[in-house]
């Protein structure tokens, strides 16, 4: 397979799978080794194409229809589960999460959360990793990436959030 059709296949998995997939299994896939399909998907991504790099793999960023916004939250590392799982719950994906660092600036880190299996098998990786979430460097502090279907569900999700002391306001 040449390079431009590897690539082409690569768009044209993602565009069909509803789940993310690894540069291994993509590099299984197309006969080539993972470092091979990083390097193309970094090509695909200079050309345009929306991928993004998320803990279980890549996945074409959503185009579909609904709002995107951005929240302030804030909560220890214990309650992330807790947190996400309220998100997808009030019927919203979780895109990404950010934060603001001295150094670095605003670090993200894509996600593509949308149910409470998404949210277990993320928070699986994470404790196999041994790995601290990005606001264990901001204090708990952090900005989630909504997707939500309309206003009325981000208005059901902020009252949510809030309830549950995660909505980071000016009140701390």
């Amino acid at each position: 397979m040449i390079a431009t059709q590897r690539r082409n296949a690569i768009l044209s998995l993602l565009a069909e799978s509803e789940h993310p997939i690894s540069a291994s299994a993509l590099a299984q896939h197309c006969g080539v080794t993972r470092q091979v399909i990083v390097g193309d998907i970094a090509l695909l991504r200079a050309g345009g194409s929306n991928i993004a790099a998320t803990a279980r793999g890549y996945v074409l960023t959503q185009t579909g229809s609904g709002l995107l916004r951005r929240l302030a939250c804030r909560h220890t590392a214990a309650d992330t589960a807790a947190e996400l799982n309220a998100i997808v719950d009030c019927g919203c994906t979780v895109v990404d999460v950010s934060v603001e660092h001295p150094v670095y600036g605003e670090i993200t880190g894509a996600l593509g959360l949308s149910s409470r299996y998404d949210v277990e098998q993320f928070v699986q990786r994470m404790d196999s990793a041994e790995a601290l979430p990005l606001s264990s460097l901001t204090e708990g502090i952090h900005l989630h990436t909504v997707l939500c279907p309309d206003e009325e569900r981000f208005s059901r999700l902020r009252e949510t959030l809030a309830a549950e002391g995660f909505l980071f306001t000016d009140k701390g």
